[in-house]
């Protein structure tokens, strides 16, 4: 059995580049939100949901991206509502958000 039931990573890398990425497109500000979402509903801790930072996913052009396993589903996301569909469709839910999967 794994640690957690459910383990998110989202996307924070920062390019110096120029090219496009997640955290152009406020995923910092939506991971810190996830965090507190999930703590907020006793949904973290062992057996649970852990909300993790990732580096790049290599798949700037879709960002901003998070990802959920063991399902592997990816998805992306724009604000705060899309984060809590996930967190209550799927998280919670079990239902995948077919119009966030990238």
């Amino acid at each position: 059995m794994s640690y957690y039931e459910r383990h998110v990573f989202f996307c924070l890398n920062r390019r110096d580049d120029g090219v496009a990425c997640c955290c152009d497109h406020g995923s910092e500000e939506m991971f810190e939100y996830a965090k507190r979402q999930v703590k907020q509903l006793s949904l973290n801790g062992q057996g649970k949901i852990r909300i993790n930072r990732a580096g790049c996913f290599d798949r700037c052009a879709e960002g901003p991206l998070l990802v959920v396993y063991p399902e592997a589903v990816w998805y992306t996301f724009i604000d705060q509502a899309d984060v809590d569909e996930i967190i209550t469709s799927h998280l919670i839910g079990g239902v995948e958000v077919e119009r966030l999967k990238v």
